[in-house]
C-alpha cells in the first residue's frame, strides 16, 4: 500500500484508522479495535467503510488535493466489499493478500505495536472476522500469495491490475546518435529539441564532450545531458552503461546546480579510477585516444567481477560516496515515466563509425556507439522508441594524430576558401571538445554514411556545419534562403537515406536550427 502511495500518489484509507474515527472510545490496542468494527459491521452491514471513503474523497477534494486513486487498506467483511462497489461501480478493484498461517504469525510479531503486544495471534484469529478473511479470496479481482511474491511483485501485479501501466509498448522515447567519427554537432541539435522532453538520458562516459550555444561561453556536458539548462524542468538519467569520472561529474553538477531530486545515475554505472586515467595515457596514445579512463573501466567491468564479489576491490557508482545523494535505479525512473507517459530523449555519444564493433578497428571507442547500443546502455527496449535523429556533419572530422582512416581528407584552409569564413576562427572552433586537439577534416563519405543508415535505422537526419557549403546560409532562417548548392546536397542526402533531413544547423547561436519536422 505503501509503495502505491508512493509511487503512483495513491492515498491510503486505513480502516484501522477510519474505526478510531467513527467510534471515538474505540481507542487503544488491536484487539479493542477489532471488536469495535465488528460490532460497526454488524449494525451497518459493511457500509460504514464505504460512508468513511466517501468522506475521504470529499475532504480531498475540498482541500484541492484529489488523488484520483484510493486504497483502502484493509477490508474484512464481504459487506464492506459489497458496499464500496455499490458506490464506486467498476474502478473498485479487490486485492486479496494471503499467506501461510506460520508466516502470517510471524508477521504479526515482528510488527505488532507495543499495545498489541500482549495480544496472541492465535486469540485474535478466536474472532469470527479474521477467521473468515480467507473467503474474500473468492470475491477478489487477484489473490496473491505474498509468501511467494515480493513486495515489488504485489506492487506491479496491483499496478497492472490497477490500468496504470501502458497498454503495450508505447513509444515515447526519441534516440539521438552521432552518424559519423562523433562531434556531429549533437549537443547543438540537442539543445535546439530538448525542452520538448520531461526526461533526459545520457550513456557513454567522458571521452566525449557537447556543447551548447550559451553566453558568454559555450555549455560543455561531458557526462549530463546536453539539453540540462535548455530543459531546467526535465528530470535527468545517466543510465547502467554509463562510465563515469566523480570529481568531472561533480564539477559539472555544482557548475549546472543540480539538485540532487533532479539527477538520478544508476547504481550500476561504472566509476573511472586515477589508476585507470594514468594507464590510458601510457597505453592509448598511438590511436589517437582521449585517455579519459574509459576504456579501462570498461574492461573492468567485464573482468572484474570476481574482484567485486571478494570485496577486493569495489568499483561501481553505488561504491563511491561523493555521488551517494544521486545514487538510484534507472530501471524504476524509466519505468515510472513510460507510466506517466512522459516524453524521453535518450542522448547518444561519440559516432556510429567509432563504435567498438561496427567501427575500423582499432581505431574504435570502447562501447557501441549505434542505436542498439545507446538503448542497451540505457536499459530501454527497441519498441519504446519513436524517433531516431542521426547527427551528421557536411564534412565529417576524426581527431588529429593517428586516429583511424578517413576519406577524401581537405584542409582548414580549403574550407575556409570554399566557405569563406575566416580561418582563424575557423581553425578555433575545429578543436576537440574534452582534449583540445585539432582534428581532421574530410569530404561527406557517401559510403560511411549509407553505413550508418544501415545500422541505426534513422528516422530522421539533422544536418550540422552546413555554413561550410558558404557562409552566408549562417543568414539563412528557411530552407528556401539556402545556397543551390545546399539544398542539392540536402535532396541527396534524402534519396540515399530513404529519410528525411529534418533539421539542419547553421551556425552556432540561439537562432540557428531550420526546424523542417513534421512530428
Amino acid at each position: 500500500m505503501d509503495q502505491l502511495r508512493t509511487r503512483h500518489g495513491a492515498a491510503v484509507v486505513r480502516t484501522r484508522d477510519l474505526i478510531a474515527t467513527t467510534v471515538p472510545k474505540a481507542k487503544g490496542s488491536r484487539e479493542v479495535l477489532q471488536r469495535a468494527g465488528d460490532r460497526l459491521d454488524r449494525q451497518t452491514g459493511g457500509e460504514w467503510v464505504s460512508e468513511a471513503l466517501q468522506r475521504a474523497i470529499e475532504a480531498a477534494q475540498r482541500n484541492s488535493t484529489p488523488s484520483g486513486l484510493y486504497v483502502v487498506d484493509c477490508v474484512r467483511f464481504g459487506g464492506q466489499i459489497d458496499a464500496i462497489r455499490r458506490a464506486h461501480g467498476p474502478e473498485v478493484f479487490h486485492i486479496h493478500l494471503t499467506a501461510a498461517q506460520s508466516v502470517l504469525r510471524q508477521r504479526y510479531v515482528e510488527r505488532s505495536a507495543a499495545e498489541d503486544a500482549a495480544v496472541e495471534y492465535d486469540a485474535l484469529r478466536k474472532s469470527r472476522t479474521e477467521r473468515n478473511i480467507e473467503s474474500l479470496a473468492k470475491v477478489a479481482d487477484v489473490v496473491v500469495d505474498t509468501d511467494r511474491c515480493s513486495a515489488g511483485g504485489v506492487l506491479v501485479r496491483a499496478t497492472a491490475l490497477l490500468d496504470l501501466y501502458p497498454r503495450g509498448a508505447e513509444k515515447l522515447v526519441d534516440v539521438l546518435i552521432g552518424g559519423q567519427f562523433g562531434s556531429e554537432g549533437k549537443g547543438n541539435i540537442v539543445g535546439h529539441i530538448a525542452p520538448e522532453y520531461d526526461l533526459l538520458v545520457r550513456v557513454g562516459g567522458p571521452n566525449a564532450g557537447h556543447q551548447v550555444f550559451a553566453e558568454p561561453e559555450p555549455e560543455k556536458y561531458f557526462h549530463l545531458p546536453s539539453g540540462t539548462r535548455r530543459a531546467p524542468k526535465a528530470q535527468l538519467l545517466l543510465g547502467p552503461g554509463a562510465v563515469i569520472n566523480p570529481k568531472k561529474l561533480l564539477d559539472e553538477i555544482a557548475k549546472h546546480e543540480i539538485d540532487r531530486d533532479r539527477l538520478v545515475i544508476d547504481e550500476q554505472a561504472m566509476i573511472i579510477t586515477d589508476e585507470d586515467l594514468e594507464r590510458e595515457r601510457e597505453l592509448f596514445a598511438n590511436i589517437s585516444s582521449t585517455a579519459q579512463g574509459v576504456g579501462l573501466a570498461s574492461a573492468r567491468k567485464l573482468t572484474g567481477r570476481s574482484d567485486y564479489k571478494s570485496g577486493a576491490r569495489r568499483f561501481l557508482a553505488r561504491d563511491c560516496d561523493d555521488l551517494r545523494p544521486f545514487i538510484g535505479s534507472a530501471r524504476k525512473v524509466l519505468a515510472d515515466a513510460f507510466v506517466e507517459r512522459r516524453r524521453i530523449l535518450l542522448e547518444g555519444t561519440q559516432g556510429t563509425s567509432l563504435s567498438l564493433h561496427h567501427g575500423q578497428y582499432p581505431h574504435v571507442t570502447t562501447r557501441d556507439t549505434t542505436v542498439a547500443g545507446c538503448l542497451a546502455d540505457a536499459g530501454i527496449a527497441p519498441a519504446n522508441v519513436r524517433r531516431v535523429i542521426m547527427v551528421c556533419r557536411t564534412f565529417p572530422i576524426r581527431v588529429g594524430g593517428p586516429s583511424g582512416p578517413m576519406a577524401f581528407e581537405v584542409s582548414m584552409e580549403d574550407i575556409h576558401r570554399r566557405s569563406r569564413i575566416p580561418l582563424d576562427p575557423l581553425k578555433r572552433a575545429e578543436r576537440t571538445t574534452t582534449t583540445n586537439k585539432e582534428r581532421r577534416i574530410a569530404e561527406f563519405d557517401w559510403e560511411q554514411f549509407k553505413d550508418s543508415v544501415q545500422l541505426n535505422g534513422p528516422t530522421d537526419i539533422a544536418l550540422t556545419f552546413v555554413d561550410y557549403f558558404g557562409i552566408e546560409n549562417r543568414e539563412a532562417y528557411r530552407f528556401d534562403q539556402l545556397t543551390p548548392e545546399t539544398i542539392r546536397f540536402v535532396e541527396e542526402v534524402e534519396r540515399v537515406s530513404g529519410r528525411p533531413v529534418s533539421m539542419l544547423s547553421t551556425d552556432f547561436n540561439w537562432r540557428n536550427v531550420i526546424d523542417r519536422r513534421n512530428w
